[in-house]
């Protein structure tokens, strides 16, 4: 008996957004990634996001170990852009005249 092996594609899919989600579920490889070099394991991980397979983890790091260069680069622009979109609903939506209007409402509504 001969045994076949058969490379199977990473379970990396990218979204419309440019979002590279792991497996069929909405886990984004940047989580897993970060999780992973937080020193979790393949299992702990699962475990925090039980939507995702163990094997889809493996998968997902080992692609992360092959192609890190490529990853990082990925990883620092969705970074670039996270910090954009914040910037940009910081500057629509003030934190701090958000809070002031709130309290002064319920002052009102207590009145």
């Amino acid at each position: 008996m001969t045994l076949v092996v058969v490379a199977e594609p990473a379970p990396l899919e990218t979204n419309a957004d440019g979002v590279v989600r792991v497996g069929k579920t909405r886990v984004t490889l940047d989580t897993v990634i970060a999780v992973f070099k937080q020193g979790s394991t393949a299992e702990e991980i699962v475990y925090r996001y039980p939507s995702l397979r163990l094997a889809d983890v493996y998968a997902a790091i080992a692609f992360y170990l092959n192609h890190q260069q490529e990853v990082e680069t990925y990883l620092q622009l969705r970074q670039q852009q996270a910090q954009e979109i914040r910037k940009t609903n910081e500057a629509r939506f003030d934190p701090q005249g958000l809070r002031d209007r709130l309290m002064a409402r319920k002052q009102e509504r207590s009145a």
